[in-house]
């Protein structure tokens, strides 16, 4: 857990304090002037009222700016963003001819592979010259190619599972998946700091919801023994089916998940386990094959075990991967198998070319190279960033860096004078994280050189 020194929670307060009281004065006077305009509603409800959007306009809107920059390459070690200038106070943002080329610090090409690569590239333009950009067809229907069902064994096998099921959105796999899985009657227990697509998935399902302390064990096994011994609300019947929902690496927070306690808890009280390996997969553990590698976990005692491959793998979509028995079952109920688009043929060669690199069955070294050198790019930068003041949260080997900023007023200062260093990065505020804990989010590529994350780190953070 994160501990906010007392002064730094207290100015923090004040600051957003502060932006409250002037948003509301601000809010006042335009009510008064309202009075006096003339509204063409006709007697609708605005479909945004201003308390609904009061964050958008009086808080986020000051910061526009170091949001949704807009890029013109890939997004490889560097690229180029283009600058953008507002006559509004950020209500619209006007780009303009200039290009800035940035080191890039924010996207999740962990192995580089976002970027045009000697053995995926061609395969992936073969593909798109064969089968074209889109099936426009769900995977039932006409959206099944040969490429899906070679790219589904290809991650069973990765993983160490007997099947797998791919889809076209990886946010899209937590929300439609998990409701698939269990509904009324169950219990879903979910850490605290899980992405928004596995607390809008168990929030669908209409399983019962509880929520044990961010990675700790020890919290977990008492909130199973205390649900398990009260049973279902109002009735104290047995639940139906208990899933415990938790991620391999966490995304705002860069650790990795305790895994091997909560399987043998979970073993020992009889629940299942679903694991997010959007972050993990192909980007640590010695093959790239993910926490369980890395952690000494077996597959086989992870029951479902779900990842994506837009970071690793340069690509997009999602997967879950277990038994042969519950890969059919979602084949045959899950909605997004059944009525959504199958993935793009091009970006599931992407994902079956990259997988062949990090195993070295492209005839090379570079997958394991990859692998090496961004396990060393993340310790360098991380022990770097700690010798130099900063407050980096998260374990080591994980690529994924958050660099503690608190104050509403360090979010645009960092990522504004970043981007004048031609430095990328991305910031996360409320309501990604919690109030109080506002911070910047590096994230560490094999495609940066020790020399470039030098450059960064002299550009005057």
């Amino acid at each position: 857990m994160i501990t906010i020194p007392y002064v730094t929670a207290l100015t923090t307060y004040f600051s957003y304090g502060l932006l409250l009281v002037f948003g509301q004065i601000r809010d006042l006077f335009r009510k008064i002037i309202d009075c006096f305009s003339s509204n063409n509603l006709q007697g609708y409800v605005p479909i945004c009222l201003a308390h609904e959007d009061f964050y958008q306009r009086r808080l986020y809107q000051r910061i526009r700016d170091c949001f949704e920059r807009p890029i013109v390459s890939a997004p490889d070690a560097s690229f180029d963003v283009v600058e953008r200038y507002s006559n509004d106070n950020n209500k619209t943002l006007k780009p303009t001819t200039r290009i800035r080329r940035c080191l890039n610090l924010g996207s999740y090409s962990y192995l580089g592979f976002a970027a045009p690569d000697e053995y995926c590239t061609p395969r992936v333009v073969d593909s798109l010259n064969k089968y074209s950009p889109s099936t426009c067809s769900s995977r039932v229907d006409g959206g099944t190619t040969v490429l899906h069902k070679e790219l589904e064994k290809h991650v069973a096998n990765f993983l160490g599972k007997q099947d797998a099921i791919v889809f076209g959105m990886g946010y899209v796999t937590n929300s439609a998946i998990i409701p698939v899985l269990i509904g009324k009657g169950g219990l879903i227990i979910s850490d605290s700091l899980n992405h928004c697509s596995i607390v809008n998935g168990a929030r669908g399902s209409g399983a019962t919801i509880r929520v044990f302390q961010h990675n700790t064990p020890s919290h977990l096994e008492e909130v199973l023994r205390e649900q398990i011994s009260e049973g279902q609300p109002r009735t104290h019947r047995p639940w139906k089916k208990i899933i415990v929902l938790v991620e391999g690496i966490y995304s705002m927070d860069g650790d990795f998940c305790k895994l091997p306690e909560i399987v043998a808890i979970c073993k020992k009280y009889k629940a299942y386990i679903y694991l997010d390996e959007a972050h993990s997969i192909g980007a640590i553990g010695k093959t790239g094959r993910g926490v369980c590698e890395l952690l000494g976990v077996d597959p086989a005692d992870v029951d479902i075990m779900m990842g994506t491959f837009t970071k690793s793998f340069g690509s997009c979509g999602g997967y879950i991967a277990g038994s042969k028995e519950l890969i059919q079952y979602l084949k045959y109920t899950c909605p997004a198998h059944l009525y959504a688009t199958s993935m793009s043929p091009p970006a599931a060669e992407q994902i079956i070319s990259a997988i062949k690199v990090i195993l070295g069955e492209d005839g090379t070294s570079r997958g394991a190279q990859k692998l090496a050198r961004v396990r060393e790019n993340s310790n360098f930068f991380r022990s770097e960033l700690q010798k130099m003041g900063f407050e980096v949260i998260g374990d080591n080997d994980s690529p994924v860096m958050p660099i503690m900023l608190y104050n509403p007023a360090k979010i645009p200062a960092f990522s504004r004078e970043c981007l004048k260093q031609n430095v990328a990065v991305v910031v996360v505020s409320f309501p990604a994280t919690p109030l109080l804990l506002a911070r910047a989010r590096i994230c560490l590529s094999a495609s940066h050189t020790k020399e470039e994350l030098l450059k960064a780190l002299e550009s005057g953070w």
